[in-house]
C-alpha cells in the first residue's frame, strides 16, 4: 500500500513561485509514476506534470511546460512540483498521484493512479 501525503502550496502574487512537495511511503519500484494533477473550482481534474520514478522522465502539460519543474528525491521518498511565474489561471487545489507502472501513452489521466495524496489549496492572486 503506498500512502502520500502533502505540503506546500498557499498564497503567492502572480508571477512568484511556490514548491509542493509528496512524500511517499509504502513500496514503490523504478517502473512506478508520480503525477501532479489540479482541480479549479467546478472544472474537471487537470493533468499537470509526471515523472517516471526510476528514470526520471518528465511529462508536462501545455500550461505548465517551462513554468513548472516536477523531480524526485529517491533518498527521502519525495516528490516535488516547483511552480514558478504563477498566473491566476494555476489557482486550484494541488494533488500528487502514484501508479504502481508509469504508463507512457496515459500518464495524464488520472484513472492511471490508483493513489492519491489528500490535496493542497495554491491560490494565486494579481
Amino acid at each position: 500500500q503506498v500512502q502520500l501525503v502533502q505540503s506546500g502550496g498557499g498564497l503567492a502574487r502572480a508571477g512568484g513561485s511556490l514548491t509542493l512537495s509528496c512524500v511517499v511511503s509504502g513500496r514503490i519500484f523504478d517502473r512506478s509514476g508520480m503525477a501532479w494533477f489540479r482541480q479549479g473550482t467546478g472544472k474537471e481534474r487537470e493533468f499537470v506534470a509526471a515523472i517516471k520514478w526510476g528514470v526520471g522522465t518528465e511529462d508536462y502539460s501545455d500550461s505548465a511546460k517551462g513554468r513548472f519543474t516536477i523531480s524526485r528525491d529517491g533518498a527521502k521518498n519525495t516528490v516535488f512540483l516547483q511552480a514558478n511565474n504563477l498566473k491566476p489561471d494555476d489557482t486550484a487545489g494541488y494533488y500528487c498521484a502514484a501508479s504502481d507502472y508509469y504508463d507512457e501513452y496515459f500518464y495524464c489521466r488520472p484513472s492511471q493512479y490508483a493513489y492519491w495524496g489528500q490535496g493542497t489549496q495554491v491560490t494565486v492572486f494579481s
